[in-house]
């Protein structure tokens, strides 16, 4: 390909009353993701575009956008790999527009924060003002690891069809996220996510579609998460559930190590004095 033609997504609340698509015929280049013609776009056709970016590295997550209809990182997704000569653009579904392709993002962050997405023991103190780190053998963390990678992009979200149909339900980033801190040994909080994630919105609305999984880009596979998530729950209702165990906390070393002095250099510096 020489050229590549973006049918983007755009929408101004002062201007438009629903989104509308524009096209931008642009050059290709190889290696090229769809976050860099975006940017192009910007820079040398049209600088109104309006889209999220930051690390370009496929780690903060906000470039999360709906690309030839699936939700992709636009920054993780090369063009080539489209294996299409027209790439259509719009914001992530089950989510409110704000302009263009950035989408409102309140109610993901402010489902998870009502997970309670931290570790919780009875005497907080320890939390609130630590004095040492809490101790974990590493089979401990591999129960739990693959879960803690989510960077809440809110792909998993957009292409969830639960969501879509009933926009009070948590979601599947947040009720992996309420797994994922319900099954860390350190914790000490689980009964009181699963009262949060019990409810006619909760876990049980889950079906199993995997479409969450499909499209995180960080394989954290949400959809597993879920269903481990209500695996506990059941586990937690019978009393087959083991009881938590307050985290130990490592004492911080009692003075610092000497410092190791500098060994001089093998190779001198010539003499340069005629």
């Amino acid at each position: 390909m020489e050229k590549v033609t973006y049918r983007v997504q755009r929408y101004d609340p002062d201007k438009d009353k629903k989104p509308r698509i524009q096209e931008f015929v642009i050059p290709f280049r190889h290696g090229m993701t769809v976050l860099d013609g975006l940017i192009y776009i910007k820079e040398n056709v049209d600088n109104t575009l309006c889209f999220r970016s930051s690390c370009r590295m496929g780690i903060c997550g906000s470039c999360g956008m709906f690309i030839n209809n699936l939700p992709r990182l636009a920054c993780h997704t090369p063009i080539e790999e489209l294996k299409k000569d027209t790439i259509t653009v719009k914001s992530l579904p089950n989510f409110p527009v704000v302009r263009d392709l950035v989408c409102d993002l309140t109610s993901l962050f402010a489902k998870h924060k009502s997970v309670k997405p931290y570790i919780i023991e009875p005497d907080m103190t320890e939390i609130e003002k630590p004095t040492g780190e809490f101790l974990q053998a590493q089979a401990q963390l591999e129960e739990f690891v693959q879960f803690a990678y989510c960077i809440k992009c809110g792909l998993c979200m957009a292409a969830c069809p639960t969501l879509a149909t009933d926009r009070h339900f948590l979601g599947p980033q947040p009720l992996t996220q309420a797994y994922r801190y319900s099954a860390d040994r350190r914790d000490c909080g689980a009964k009181e996510r699963f009262k949060m994630t019990d409810t006619p919105h909760g876990i049980w609305l889950c079906h199993l579609a995997g479409a969450c999984s499909e499209v995180c880009p960080k394989g954290v596979d949400p959809a597993f998460g879920q269903q481990l998530l209500k695996r506990a729950m059941f586990s937690d209702s019978l009393r087959l559930r083991k009881k938590p165990v307050p985290p130990s906390v490592a004492k911080p070393p009692a003075e610092k190590k000497p410092r190791v002095a500098v060994p001089e250099f093998t190779i001198k510096k010539p003499n340069t004095k005629s």
